[in-house]
């Protein structure tokens, strides 16, 4: 609620959540002053450290609130989705929204130009309880969602992809943000339910030499690692090694689902077969008729989510409306779930 600086700043950085509250919580390792004397740069405290600040940029805070009540309030609702300690399950409540609930509103949700972004967020509000979602972290990575809802009545965390923010792609800090909410989750025996709409990796020499390599993996370590039951939906694309780290089977998802609007692949249609078939456009009398015949060929192929569940990659292909009836049935059948590792310490997260 106010200012916290140097190695103080230390204490609300490991703890799981951390809310901040507009133009009078500063967090910063060094201040204004000694910034200005070491480095000659000036920056006021609200630049430099402000609820903004972090919640934009940093990505330190999780939640922004306009006043100390408000704060407050924050913190109880945050706590309603969060058992005691570990060795709880995750709570349940009643609710009044009917578990077989149909969702009509996803069936058109999808555009039919693949490359027309949709706001995900609509999806997840409309399956879960109530249509309510708690979003964590909402300015920051702004190109995956992560937030707690309910699925008939049992507390759930979610993760999403978002199209209409880089058209989903998962960067540096989307990997990091999503990465650290799964820990939590699993840590707190919290069930996970990932929407997945991905493209790729962002490209470009700034994210390679960020290290996208290494925060892309803290997401496939995550989910890999989380025991609790995990649920996956695959609204549209899910292509190449991001598909992977979205808790894919490949990774011990649990139950993973598609749209029939869903493409599981390598990659897209035209960069696939431009990689592919080069050689074979390239020697053709009309170089431009022969690419358009196998971009239709692949897309009729694997432009849809039935080659993948033939191959055992899902365990259903679903109408969108039906998802909040078929998550609830499924999740009541997980709860139970155990998994039995080998005894280690601590596996060696590619911090």
């Amino acid at each position: 609620m106010g200012p916290c600086a140097g190695g103080a700043v230390y204490s609300p950085a490991i703890t799981d959540f951390v809310i901040m509250v507009e133009k009078t919580s500063h967090m910063f390792i060094t201040g204004p002053e000694v910034i200005k004397t070491v480095t000659n740069e000036e920056v006021s405290f609200e630049e430099l450290g402000g609820a903004n600040t972090h919640g934009t940029k940093s990505g330190v805070t999780h939640f922004i609130s306009e006043n100390d009540e408000e704060a407050l309030e924050l913190v109880r609702e945050l706590l309603d989705h969060i058992p005691s300690n570990n060795l709880e399950s995750a709570p349940i409540t009643k609710t009044v929204d009917p578990l077989d609930r149909q969702c009509e509103i996803l069936d058109s949700l999808i555009p039919n130009d693949s490359s027309q972004p949709y706001d995900m967020l609509i999806a997840v509000e409309e399956i879960l309880d109530e249509k309510y979602f708690l979003e964590i972290q909402t300015d920051f990575a702004r190109n995956i969602l992560i937030g707690f809802g309910r699925l008939g009545g049992k507390s759930i965390g979610v993760v999403a992809n978002q199209p209409t923010f880089l058209a989903g792609c998962l960067d540096i800090d989307a990997s990091n943000k999503a990465a650290r909410f799964v820990r939590f989750c699993d840590a707190f025996n919290i069930p996970l339910l990932t929407f997945v709409d991905v493209p790729g990796f962002l490209p470009g020499a700034d994210q390679e030499w960020g290290g996208i390599i290494r925060h892309g993996a803290k997401l496939l370590f995550a989910y890999a690692e989380a025991t609790v039951p995990k649920l996956t939906v695959i609204t549209r694309k899910a292509y190449g090694g991001a598909y992977d780290v979205m808790s894919s089977k490949h990774i011990r998802g649990d139950y993973n689902i598609a749209w029939p609007t869903a493409e599981l692949a390598v990659m897209g249609a035209q960069g696939a077969v431009q990689i592919i078939h080069r050689k074979r456009i390239e020697n053709s009398r009309n170089p431009d008729q022969e690419r358009e015949r196998l971009v239709d060929d692949y897309s009729e192929k694997f432009a849809n989510p039935y080659k993948a569940a033939a191959l055992g990659y899902l365990d259903d292909v679903i109408k969108p409306s039906k998802t909040r009836e078929v998550l609830i049935k499924t999740l009541g059948h997980l709860l139970d779930k155990e998994e039995v590792r080998p005894n280690r310490k601590h596996g060696n997260m590619p911090l």
